[in-house]
């Protein structure tokens, strides 16, 4: 059996694999424990220069 018969199950873990991981690093991004880290991360173009 050649690979190429095999392209559709291929694909289908590819697009299932990047779902998940969007949805984990969604998860991790927007936890509320995470807001604080978040908000001093937006702000360092903001901050004054020495």
């Amino acid at each position: 059996m050649e690979i190429s018969q095999y392209q559709w199950i291929f694909s289908t873990l590819w697009v299932t694999w990047f779902f998940i991981l969007f949805t984990a690093i969604l998860v991790w991004v927007l936890r509320p424990s995470r807001r604080r880290a978040m908000n001093d991360a937006a702000q360092i173009p903001f901050r004054e220069q020495d």
